[in-house]
């Protein structure tokens, strides 16, 4: 180990001493040859050291601008969270404005005031009470649909029960009135989620997922045509003349801040021309469906027919029955034709019809001789 080091120290003495000499040497040379000297020293044995050295300068100056990276990096995270709060309250307060020129009078603004107790998750405070309007029983409603019913009233404010209180109830059915049942809260589970559920839907009634359900205004305190959820699926219960469906809330109210009250001249004259087009949107999105569900069919049957066609074609080629085929509409391959031997040819009958015609031959000339007595013309000689 000594020795190691006392190596090491020998060498670093030389680099030293010949660093010196160097120096001294390029602090001997003239100036026109000076810098050529140092740029050569530069690339060549100093370069190493040259980098390290620009290494250390840069990271000395990210040391130094860290801070500002990272006020500045500080800077631009809160302003774009405050972008995203703005953006989403101000899409918030034009879907706010929207109900109210929809509504155009009978509705009273209001904001609400949720709190942090366990209770809370059920009931909200609304900052409009008797001197603004609010009657006990007068609908809370948002942009998107149902949020709950006022029941209780003092003079600046107002303490409304949310759908998600286990009391609430109020009757719903399908756009096109082919449904009708009663929607109340469904606990999801112990992690305190909640969803809809609607009960008491005729047996013979059935809800596509994805078809809206509406208040149908039998009670009077809930006007016809207000948004309250969408059918995700029917749940199985005991009861058999029936049926229960749960649904996806049209408004979750622990993100609704802004609301409107309705007064109760509104809610006898009706919210007609609000909401008036869910039943269009419903339809229209049902018949979309449809139609995809029978474009998608209609391939599938093509293409299987197509797929077959190919396999049948293959299968006949081979000398195979096609695929599918039974035994009794199987396909037989033709058989080839039974190969008929000649009859064997009597010669001896060839012989004597060629006698018979040679016979009949020498009659016909002996029959065209005339006879004796009869005289020849010129020239012919018997």
């Amino acid at each position: 180990m000594a020795r190691a080091i006392r190596s090491n120290t020998r060498v670093d003495l030389i680099v030293l001493t010949t660093c010196i000499v160097l120096a001294l040497a390029a602090r001997a040379l003239p100036n026109t040859m000076r810098d050529p000297v140092a740029t050569g020293m530069r690339r060549s044995f100093l370069a190493p050291l040259v980098l390290l050295q620009e290494r250390a300068e840069k990271g000395r100056q990210s040391l130094l601008s860290a801070d500002a990276k990272q006020t500045y990096l500080d800077s631009l995270s809160l302003g774009s969270m405050k972008a995203g709060s703005l953006e989403s309250e101000n899409d918030r307060l034009r879907k706010i404005i929207g109900l109210g020129s929809r509504l155009r009078w009978g509705f009273i603004p209001a904001e609400a005031l949720h709190g942090r107790g366990v209770r809370d998750e059920t009931t909200v405070i609304l900052s409009a009470g008797s001197r603004a309007g609010v009657s006990r029983f007068s609908p809370v409603i948002a942009p998107e649909g149902l949020v709950g019913v006022v029941d209780a009233v003092d003079p600046t404010m107002s303490h409304a029960m949310l759908w998600t209180h286990p009391d609430f109830r109020v009757s719903a059915m399908s756009p096109d009135g082919s449904a009708f049942g009663i929607a109340q809260a469904h606990l999801t589970g112990a992690t305190g989620g909640y969803l809809l559920e609607l009960r008491g839907v005729p047996f013979r009634a059935t809800l596509k997922p994805g078809s809206v359900i509406v208040s149908s205004g039998w009670g009077g305190v809930w006007p016809r045509g207000i948004p309250v959820g969408t059918v995700l699926q029917e749940i199985k219960t005991s009861e058999g003349w029936a049926r229960t469906y749960l649904l996806r809330p049209a408004v979750n109210p622990a993100d609704v801040y802004s609301v409107m009250i309705l007064r109760r001249d509104r809610v006898a004259k009706g919210l007609d021309g609000v909401w008036q087009n869910l039943a269009q949107v419903d339809a229209a999105a049902q018949r979309i469906t449809v139609s995809g569900d029978s474009a998608a069919r209609s391939a599938a049957l093509a293409e299987a027919a197509a797929r077959k066609a190919v396999l049948d074609s293959m299968a006949r080629a081979n000398g195979a029955a096609p695929l599918g085929a039974t035994d009794s509409t199987r396909a037989v391959a033709p058989r080839p034709a039974p190969v008929r031997r000649a009859a064997p040819v009597d010669t001896s009958g060839r012989r004597d019809t060629t006698r018979r015609d040679t016979t009949r031959r020498d009659t016909t000339k002996r029959d065209s001789v005339p006879p004796p007595d009869v005289p020849l013309p010129p020239g012919v000689t018997r």
